[in-house]
């Protein structure tokens, strides 16, 4: 009997010690399941971050929101404003400005790469280039964004061998980049239609704004730059886009700020749809809100108006902007005014479509339209002459639109080609107060007018053969 006891004694603490083994194993495996899973969700937050804040630690509680403003513009040699029209920061001295200012960073995108040439008026290319080197000794980190075109830049080359410059060319899923903006320390904002480009500080007519200790802003436009640089050796669009790149604010939670004590709203948009995460707002959009919003008028100033768009060898009509222009006329009844540069290069169709949107005013009360052709190249006192076999061009390039409420700063010509196939950004800036004399919308409607009224150029659709029988000048009622 007693041994009997002692076998079941025996086989019952088998089976307990066997139980006990098999519980220890389960328990392993549970706890090894839950690290792996613990490192999985680890590794999607530190992939995506929360909307608001970025990896420098910069979020929409400690950024900076109270800022200064200045429209910095290059005004070529030649071109004869009276004593009293408004003027402004050159493009040259706020870039400058910008570098002096640079301690840790200097991100820029640009659509082109070349600060030197032959021409006499390089000199101020030459400096840039000369302040990124010397940056770039003081180890400071300069970011350069561009194209596949331009992988073979010998600027960017030359910037990369100097120090801690990274240039990144994104691949061809936008046809061509032309965003055009600067960042500097995640702090100090460049934006307009100026590229990194000699003739950007020479002959072209160039326009944008610089806003100094502006975090907030940063915070949604270093995403964009971003989202450039995440596109480096991609030959598509990922399926998913990082929160990382997620639009901070827009039409629906504009960013308020103070911009020189003056209180406004703002936001940023890109384009093409292809490069737009969640929340970020079209170009196309940000236009629509500005010109919606109007109640009396809207200024328009483009290089080029060709509301077309080429779709592998065939042309469509793009009725977008174009078709926003005719109901703010017709069924708003809002004065409208266009300002369009003019050269041998203009496209024909151009004159067709204003002589449409011009039409559509004929016998109908209240219909306010009236365009000027900017023609930056005709001889005249106004304008310094280049040599007879020069091929260099003067060009109108600003592309802005401003109205009595708000204003829109981009790098895209009014062209549906551009706003659907290339990478660009905007700045939609909101006023209450658009008669402070510090609104940078004042300011933008001054710089439209004063060229309207001063500037060579003609209210009537030129044709190609008058480009040299302008007068100087000639006035443009507003």
């Amino acid at each position: 009997m007693e041994g009997m006891a002692a076998l079941a004694l025996q086989g019952c603490l088998g089976d307990m010690w066997w139980a006990m083994k098999v519980s220890q194993q389960k328990c392993i495996v549970i706890f090894a399941l839950v690290c792996c899973f613990a490192i999985l969700v680890a590794l999607i937050f530190s992939a995506v971050d929360i909307v608001g804040e970025d990896e420098y630690g910069l979020t929409e509680k400690n950024c900076q929101n109270n800022c200064r403003v200045a429209l910095v513009e290059n005004i070529p040699e030649g071109i004869n404003y009276s004593d009293s029209a408004p003027s402004y920061l050159s493009l040259f001295q706020g870039w400058m400005n910008l570098l002096n200012m640079a301690k840790a960073s200097v991100d820029i995108v640009s659509s082109q790469w070349n600060l030197s040439h032959s021409h006499p008026t390089p000199w101020q290319g030459q400096q840039i280039f000369e302040k990124l080197e010397e940056l770039l000794s003081q180890n400071i980190e300069i970011k350069l964004v561009s194209d596949i075109l331009h992988k073979k830049s010998k600027l960017l080359i030359d910037l990369e061998k100097k120090g801690r410059c990274e240039a990144r060319c994104c691949d061809e899923m936008a046809n061509r980049m032309m965003s055009s903006f600067w960042i500097v320390d995640k702090q100090h904002v460049y934006i307009g239609s100026a590229s990194l480009d000699w003739s950007s500080l020479g002959q072209m007519k160039e326009l944008g704004t610089i806003l100094y200790n502006c975090s907030c802003l940063v915070l949604d436009l270093q995403r964009i730059f971003a989202l450039y640089c995440s596109l480096k050796s991609k030959s598509k669009v990922p399926p998913t886009w990082s929160k990382r790149l997620y639009a901070v604010y827009g039409t629906k939670n504009k960013l308020p700020l103070k911009l020189n004590e003056t209180k406004s709203e703002v936001f940023v948009s890109n384009s093409p749809k292809l490069l737009c995460p969640k929340d970020r707002i079209l170009d196309t959009d940000a236009i629509y809100s500005v010109v919606d919003n109007a109640e009396h008028f809207i200024y328009i100033a483009v290089m080029d108006y060709l509301p077309i768009v080429n779709i592998i060898n065939e042309t469509r009509y793009w009725p977008f902007l174009d078709g926003k222009i005719r109901e703010a006329l017709i069924l708003r009844n809002i004065k409208v005014r266009l300002l369009i540069s003019f050269s041998k290069e203009t496209n024909p169709l151009t004159f067709n479509f204003i002589s449409s949107l011009k039409a559509i005013c004929t016998d109908v009360s209240n219909c306010s339209l009236k365009v000027k052709f900017f023609d930056l190249e005709s001889e005249g006192a106004c304008f310094i002459k280049e040599p007879k076999n020069s091929s260099l061009l003067k060009l109108n390039r600003n592309k802005y639109v401003v109205t009595d409420r708000a204003a829109y700063i981009g790098n895209f010509d009014w062209v549906g080609t551009y706003f659907n196939q290339n990478a660009g950004a905007g700045l939609v800036i909101n006023h209450a107060d658009t008669e402070n004399k510090t609104s940078i919308i004042k300011q933008l409607k001054a710089v439209f007018e004063r060229d309207c009224i001063t500037a060579k150029g003609k209210i009537e659709q030129p044709t190609m053969e008058d480009e040299h029988s302008r007068t100087c000048p000639s006035s443009f009622p507003i």
